[in-house]
Order: structure tokens, then sequence, then C-alpha cells
């Protein structure tokens, strides 16, 4: 294992979201484990740390992939949460996920806008800005 790729991975990680790393754990410890730092490693520490682009340009992004897919719906709550995180406004986030229903269809725009709504109301319960 490479612990310097694990450590920047951590790193990037806890910026996006502050508990992203238990959260990745806790969902995967009893069935996974190795799965979480792969995560770590390879997507938070190789591609997301990576020179040429900020965190908030990469999570629109982001933001803009998991809303074509239309299949990660708990993934797109966690990068909408990470995109507030880094800087993007709420509006911002609205305005990707508007764009992608000329590219990926209503249908994964509508799902993807419900999801930011599930996460806005969360936060707002928590008393979270943005």
């Amino acid at each position: 294992m490479d612990d310097e790729r694990f450590q920047r991975g951590l790193a990037t990680l806890g910026r996006l979201d502050p508990q992203g790393w238990e959260y990745l754990q806790n969902g995967l410890e009893d069935i996974a484990p190795d799965l979480a730092r792969h995560a770590v490693e390879f997507a938070f520490g190789d591609i997301l740390s990576r020179p040429g682009l900020d965190l908030k340009s990469r999570e629109i992004a982001t933001l803009a992939a998991l809303t074509a897919l239309g299949h990660a719906i708990p993934q797109l709550e966690w990068h909408v949460g990470a995109a507030l995180n880094v800087g993007l406004s709420r509006q911002e986030v609205v305005e990707v996920i508007m764009q992608m229903a000329v590219y990926a269809g209503f249908p994964a725009s509508l799902n993807a806008m419900q999801a930011a709504r599930r996460v806005f109301a969360q936060r707002d319960q928590e008393g979270r800005q943005p």
C-alpha cells in the first residue's frame, strides 16, 4: 500500500468533506474495507489532487458527470455537499444540474435536482451554510 498516495488522498478528501473518510470507512468496513482505501488513494490521492484544476472546478465536472449518469444518487448527494464545501453556491449547483438537462435529459436533471434539494434541506436543518 502506498501511504503517500493515501495521505494525499485523505488531505484532499478532508477539504471536500471533513467526515469523508469516516463516511467511506463506515460504509465499507464490514464488506470491502480495502475499497475505501483504494478510493482514497486513486480518486482523491491521484486524480482529484492533480494540478491544473482547483477543487471547485473539479466538483462542477463531477456534479455534471454524476447528473448525466443518472444512477449514482448517493454519490451525487455527497458531491453536492462537497461542492458547497469548496465554494460553489447553491445557485451554481442548481445551474450545473440544469445544464445537464440538455445533455443527459430531463429525467436525469430532475432526479439530480431532487438530490440537491435534499442536501440543501439537510444543511438548513443543521444550520449549515451555504
